[in-house]
């Protein structure tokens, strides 16, 4: 494969803080099996203090089992044990950060004893953490106590709607102002300048054409323009674009320069 194999995210992140100054760096997701609490809440800090404070934290329960096993890295076969690692992550992390003194846990996962709770991230109050997800109960619950915006990753536009209902009732019930919580969604994507183009790099990554119009962004770019309004209609204030071809760099050139000209404002 020419690809470089697998990389860590937040090495990645580090670099790219520094070699930046104005992009948001985060993750979309980064599962619970693979780190700590403790050590994930120091390396976030840090990577948000080298950037300046543009660092986001994209927190899930994670799901390819091949990757784990590959790398011999626990996963835990059962999604309510990982929904269990993934709530003691979240209080941790965020009592980490929020601490004004010393920080101490004690859970079915983890136990911290008496953690200094340093270093902090660069923004205050806290930095954004972003779930992911469309589970039918765990999922809104967690989002509305911990997260600063819901992700939906990949869902078919009609499941949308409902999902982020869900979430947005979530909030309702612990009396969190449904507002302050960032609605967003992931979806790949696949634009041409003409059908010849678009079929092409749809068959790059291994996709049809018809089910990514169907369940991503995929089209001319006048097509993902009109796909993009109707997500933002459906309530995603943000949507993230996932490029599959690494290096087919004039893709990302046309979208750059023939669709987010037209959506910022959308």
């Amino acid at each position: 494969s020419p690809l470089p194999g697998p990389t860590d995210a937040w090495v990645t992140l580090a670099g790219l803080a520094r070699e930046t100054s104005t992009i948001r760096l985060g993750t979309l997701v980064s599962p619970v099996t693979f780190r700590h609490p403790g050590i994930l809440a120091i390396t976030v800090a840090q990577v948000d203090a080298m950037s300046g404070g543009r660092v986001e934290l994209g927190l899930g329960t994670g799901w390819f089992d091949a990757e784990h096993h590959a790398y011999g890295i626990p996963y835990p076969p059962a999604v309510g044990d990982r929904f269990d690692l993934l709530g003691e992550q979240l209080e941790i992390v965020s009592g980490l950060w929020s601490a004004p003194d010393t920080f101490s846990f004690t859970g079915r996962h983890y136990t911290l004893t008496e953690s200094p709770a340093l270093p902090k991230p660069v923004q205050r109050p806290g930095l954004p953490i972003v779930m992911g997800g469309a589970g039918m109960v765990r999922t809104p619950r967690l989002a509305a106590r911990y997260a600063s915006e819901w992700n939906a990753p990949f869902l078919p536009f009609d499941d949308y709607a409902p999902t982020r209902g869900r979430v947005l009732a979530a909030c309702e019930a612990i009396g969190r102002d449904p507002s302050s919580l960032v609605t967003s969604a992931a979806l790949v994507v696949c634009i041409g300048s003409d059908d010849a183009e678009i079929r092409r790099r749809a068959e790059a990554i291994g996709r049809e054409v018809e089910e990514l119009k169907l369940n991503g962004i995929c089209g001319t770019p006048a097509e993902a323009i009109e796909q993009l309004a109707r997500w933002g209609a459906a309530g995603a204030q943000r949507v993230y674009l996932q490029l599959l071809d690494l290096d087919d760099l004039d893709h990302l050139r046309l979208i750059a320069a023939e669709v987010l000209p037209h959506v910022a404002a959308l």
